[in-house]
């Protein structure tokens, strides 16, 4: 595998990759660990509001810039690339990362569990997923509503299965932070935290229109949807612009 480029945005470490190539890198990692190679690869999203919180939480930036491949969850990360000087490919997104994955896991009949959400949207989510992908073996799902107890048992069910993939969507950076935790012992061959895409895949919540994509304005579409998360968005993204902008600008 050829070595990794990777830019520096605000202390987070972004691989400069587009969506073809994030899923090849998966797919090796996949194909690494069916082989007998090293398992245990860590696949993270970061967009502005996780760099953000990174910038504060050293532990947080720390697992990031450890992951095998974090990829510009969003276009605010990769407009700070530009203004920092050091261009990233282009955005990928994480759901759309989801959906190429589950693609080649159709193609090379890997085994796959789903972890988190909702109990009925996790089993809405495995049951699509399944359906529109018949190649893939969908060996195991659990809901992410279980308790630091149940966590032993909840690892050996995930080994038991053998999974080549294991989907994570506990919201970030729980999520993050417990695949780094506990990923190896799963012996899944790679972790990848997808936040809310099984609520998406399972009908439960809808992506932004692409007129919104196209503008740039997800956040905006995600806000309408759901004010609760005004706080941390419109706290999160002015703080994430500033220290782009002072970064670029200071002496």
């Amino acid at each position: 595998m050829s070595a990794r480029e990777r830019v520096d945005i605000l202390g987070v470490l972004v691989d400069r990759v587009d969506l073809a190539g994030a899923a090849d890198r998966v797919r090796r990692f996949v194909e690494e660990g069916r082989a007998g190679g090293r398992r245990g690869r860590l696949v993270v999203t970061p967009n502005p509001e996780m760099i953000e919180a990174a910038r504060h939480d050293a532990g947080l930036a720390r697992l990031v810039n450890q992951a095998d491949l974090a990829v510009a969850d969003g276009t605010g990360v990769v407009m700070a690339s530009r203004l920092l000087g050091d261009p990233l490919t282009g955005r990928v997104a994480g759901f759309d990362l989801l959906l190429e994955v589950f693609r080649l896991a159709d193609a090379g009949g890997w085994r796959v569990f789903l972890l988190g959400t909702y109990p009925e949207t996790v089993a809405e989510a495995a049951r699509r997923v399944a359906a529109d992908h018949p190649g893939l073996e969908l060996v195991g799902f659990q809901d992410g509503y279980f308790t630091p107890d149940d966590v032993p048992a909840l690892i050996e069910r995930i080994r038991a299965a053998r999974p080549d993939l294991l989907v994570a969507a506990l919201g970030s950076p729980k999520q993050e932070r417990w695949l780094t935790e506990h990923l190896p012992a799963t012996g899944a061959a790679v972790g990848i935290g997808v936040g809310g895409s099984l609520d998406v895949l399972a009908g439960r919540a809808r992506r932004a229109p692409a007129v919104f994509q196209r503008l740039h304005l997800e956040w905006l579409y995600r806000l309408a949807r759901e004010p609760r998360r005004a706080r941390r968005i419109l706290g999160a993204l002015p703080r994430f612009a500033w220290a782009v902008l002072v970064r670029r600008f200071r002496p």
